[in-house]
């Protein structure tokens, strides 16, 4: 029970830097003595100490013989930083608790083995699930190397992103409204399709009301490449915008967007953007997690080429109708109910007067 109450504390502190450590995960390290907490910290961003280093920093001389809890199996390699595991040696911890090891197959368990080595005790799979859960971009870019894909959909209760006539500000509340903003605080990049631009011409960044907020790198989808030069994606400076498109493009078109500074990226020769080699693209480019605020085109597309780690729905309650009214997912439909494809670990909330449903896609069964 005291190696889950310290190790909840950890996740506490990992979790508080979400949307600041990617590509890296996010880690805590709590270090306990004689029942005190004599140490704390958390990875606060790219290229900076670990957890196990400011916690350490932290305890002092008091980290000699006591419990370090750590949401991830401490490092053991040299990257920008010296490895943790050394560290926790060198400064006499007595006893090592872990939740999770690490995801890359090429080093998990190096550094649980040079600690036993050293005579440390070692207990591991505490709270594993739920570093797991915390760490999910990660774990996915680490051993996919592709960003881990969210689909955000918003709603009316019968299904309707908006009416026949194309109205849609607003579907849901500012609750919600302000619950997305934050999602794009913590993504590396955020992608609809040009017809959203062209329809829409949005912004695409992240407004908090407390001030600041990371914004993400604009991604649209284009095969033709026939986003407007003057949307404000194009203009505004506000982040980096990249147009994914195909080799069908307007080589002229393009040499403009590059000329503004906006990155073009191809495909290849499919008459669509081919979504897997796209995420691939991503992944090459350290992008880490990815926001899909698309259309039903979008979100279906994605949909049929199993390209969804986790679906966030808001449903506003409100009723439409409308034969013609858009839904959340368009395209051509799953025939067969038994092939419908199920989400799992279902979490639900209630924000004002929405509902946020979030589930993870059970791929294995559809």
């Amino acid at each position: 029970m005291e190696d889950r109450q310290y190790m909840n504390l950890a996740l506490e502190l990992a979790g508080g830097m979400k949307g600041q450590t990617s590509p890296n995960p996010m880690v805590g390290c709590v270090i306990v003595k004689d029942g005190r907490v004599v140490g704390l910290g958390s990875h606060l961003q790219v290229g900076g100490p670990h957890a196990e280093i400011h916690a350490l920093t932290m305890a002092g001389d008091e980290a000699k013989g006591a419990t370090a809890y750590v949401t991830l199996e401490p490092c053991s390699h040299y990257g920008r930083t010296p490895p943790c595991s050394d560290a926790l040696i060198r400064n006499g911890v007595k006893r090592v608790v872990v939740a999770s090891l690490d995801p890359n197959p090429l080093v998990a368990g190096r550094g649980i083995t040079k600690l036993k080595e050293a005579g440390i005790e070692v207990v591991t799979g505490v709270l594993e699930e739920q570093s797991a859960r915390l760490n999910e971009v990660f774990n996915t870019f680490i051993t996919k190397q592709r960003p881990f894909v969210t689909v955000k959909t918003a709603s009316t209760l019968d299904g309707k992103v908006a009416t026949e006539t194309g109205s849609s500000r607003w579907v849901t509340g500012e609750q919600a409204r302000l619950d997305v903003h934050r999602m794009r605080h913590d993504h590396d990049a955020i992608l609809v399709g040009v017809n959203t631009v062209i329809t829409d011409d949005p912004q695409l960044t992240t407004r908090l009301p407390e001030g600041g907020g990371k914004n993400p790198i604009r991604i649209i989808m284009d095969t033709t490449l026939r986003i407007p030069l003057h949307s404000h994606v194009i203009t505004d400076g506000e982040a980096p915008t990249w147009v994914i498109t195909t080799d069908r493009a307007d080589l002229s078109k393009k040499r403009g967007l590059e000329e503004k500074g906006i990155r073009v990226f191809s495909t290849g020769a499919e008459p669509k953007v081919h979504i897997p080699t796209m995420l691939e693209l991503l992944g090459k480019e350290m992008v880490s997690s990815l926001l899909v605020e698309g259309g039903s085109q979008i979100n279906s597309a994605f949909l049929h080429g199993r390209a969804i780690d986790k679906v966030i729905s808001y449903f506003a309650p409100k009723l439409v109708a409308g034969q013609g009214a858009p839904t959340s997912f368009g395209g051509t439909g799953i025939e067969e109910m038994g092939n419908a494809v199920p989400l799992r670990d279902i979490q639900v909330e209630m924000l004002g007067q929405d509902i946020k449903i979030t589930g993870y896609p059970d791929w294995g069964e559809s």
